[in-house]
């Protein structure tokens, strides 16, 4: 009985040491001096639409002078909370009350009031405003990080993130330290139908293959032969078919001197191909010799296929080229690449393609589209369009725009897009958030940034992915690539995926001739 009790007595002083450690309480000042300007946030979160059911935005304020920050959110229907930070000015919302006020407040708005303690005494901030929508975001984003510069495949991962807290688990990681013989790039992983149910990815250098999953069991597949370029590269599920639309893309670097973007990633070649995953079976759509096509996309419906092309660009009137740089055509005259969207009609009883249209002449108005994606109602055709080229994740010049195909009326995200480069995009399931990389926080490295997209059809202010610790984003040196939405999680393990990546060679798939 005496041990009982000392072990009883024990758990209690626990109990009491852990509550004395946790979240430490604030409260909003009694005496303050109001100042006519809104507080300095990192990441900036003031007046944004956010989704019912976002993880909290935690943020730091910056403003060296102060000691301490407090924030107050008073919901416009009901509901009140109150965070603040110690020295470190890092305010950290309390995730259930976070939760429980944008549920009672869902579509309408929630006022912020921010406060911080200076060396003679409170100001207060002009108030900000969250305005909560009805409709909700996609839980899960899946993205790859990598480092801006990736001359070796290390420590590059594909990770899923649960957008409604802060959990991130890796899908497949590589060799966490470099091993020539383990040595492999993932890239490209794409879903059906915003579910994870099937998914794919790819698998370059050691080990290589696309890994694909269908209802929790992983193969691997080569996607080349003769009478391909390459394997496939950039790939789309159709929405119900067990098909994927590949490019399959020659592709080199060109390093600038001079240039202000490093890096231009050009198609030396490239070609659409269709596989079918029940027959692992492919096949070519498009091949032109004269075009390069690339960047497949199926509309919601399954029966139109989009996808980028261009011509080889046009060397200037008067320009002399010597033969030694002719085979660099390209290279030399980069600025000169337009890419052009259009489409192909597909008949799927038949599984035959129509002839091609067109449905974004960017090359008319020497700009260049990349990345289309077709909103779910069928309506908006997203891309990304910048001065030229098509490796938009390098531009500064790349900005989002959408066409509204019931009125042909083209237009950019103004209140979205920013100054650098605004690149790969996805669509939520529903229609109205959109999740896309940015360079714009410090010009080097992708973040995930997230706008609402009203039933008008206009953007509002983006914002960035919101983390546990608002320096997360400073401290990461890698880039979000390639953000991807689902509505559930990825079910297989990591364990599995390595398994089929390192133990199986990989099924070639039969070449099947396009139909005449």
């Amino acid at each position: 009985m005496k041990l009982g009790f000392n072990i009883t007595a024990i758990a209690l002083l626990c109990g009491l040491l852990f509550l004395s450690c946790g979240r430490h309480s604030y409260n909003v000042p009694n005496q303050f001096t109001e100042v006519d300007s809104v507080a300095p946030l990192y990441p900036d979160y003031t007046d944004i639409v956010v989704p019912p059911n976002i993880a909290p935005l935690n943020f730091a304020l910056l403003t060296g002078e102060a000691t301490e920050v407090v924030a107050e959110f008073q919901g416009s229907r009901e509901g009140r909370l109150v965070a603040g930070g110690g020295k470190d000015l890092k305010v950290d919302i309390d995730s259930t009350e976070w939760r429980t006020l944008l549920t009672q407040n869902r579509g309408t708005d929630i006022q912020v009031a921010v406060y911080a303690l200076l060396g003679n005494g409170w100001v207060k901030f002009k108030p900000h405003t969250l305005t909560v929508a009805e409709e909700e975001i996609d839980p899960y984003l899946s993205y790859r990080l990598i480092e801006p510069g990736y001359e070796l495949y290390r420590q590059v991962g594909l990770y899923q993130r649960n957008l409604t807290n802060f959990d991130e688990r890796p899908i497949y990681e590589n060799n966490r330290v470099f091993e020539d013989k383990h040595n492999h790039c993932v890239n490209c992983h794409n879903y059906q139908n915003y579910s994870a149910r099937n998914m794919l990815f790819h698998v370059r250098a050691n080990h290589g293959g696309t890994v694909i999953v269908r209802d929790g069991q992983a193969r691997k597949v080569q996607i080349k032969g003769d009478s391909i370029l390459t394997a496939g590269v950039y790939p789309s599920w159709h929405p119900t078919l067990p098909l994927v639309a590949f490019s399959t893309n020659k592709t080199g670097q060109a390093f600038h001197l001079y240039h202000s973007e490093k890096i231009e990633v050009q198609d030396q070649a490239s070609d659409l191909l269709l596989y079918d995953a029940d027959r692992n079976e492919v096949s070519l759509i498009l091949n032109d010799s004269t075009e390069y096509e690339t960047f497949p996309c199926w509309s919601p419906d399954g029966r139109w296929l989009y996808y980028c092309t261009a011509l080889e660009p046009e060397i200037p009137d008067g320009t002399i080229v010597p033969d030694s740089m002719k085979a660099s055509q390209r290279v030399v005259f980069f600025e000169r690449f337009y890419y052009d969207i259009r489409r192909l009609p597909y008949d799927p009883k038949a599984k035959r393609f129509g002839p091609s249209e067109l449905v974004v002449d960017c090359a008319g108005r020497e700009r260049s589209a990349s990345f289309p994606r077709v909103s779910p109602d069928g309506r908006y055709l997203l891309y990304a369009e910048g001065y030229y080229g098509q490796f938009h994740i390098w531009h500064n010049s790349s900005d989002l725009y959408v066409k509204d195909l019931q009125t042909d009326s083209i237009y950019a995200l103004a209140e979205a897009n920013s100054r650098k480069a605004d690149s790969y995009h996805t669509w939520s399931s529903n229609g109205r958030w959109i999740v896309f990389a940015s360079r714009r926080m410090d010009g080097n490295y992708s973040r995930a940034f997230i706008t609402y997209f009203d039933r008008d059809g206009q953007a509002h202010k983006a914002f960035c992915m919101p983390q546990r610790d608002p320096e997360h984003n400073i401290l990461l040196l890698k880039s979000y690539n390639v953000p991807e939405l689902t509505r559930d999680a990825v079910s297989i393990s990591e364990k599995d995926l390595r398994q089929c990546i390192y133990e199986t060679e990989g099924e070639l798939a039969k070449f099947k001739p396009r139909r005449q």
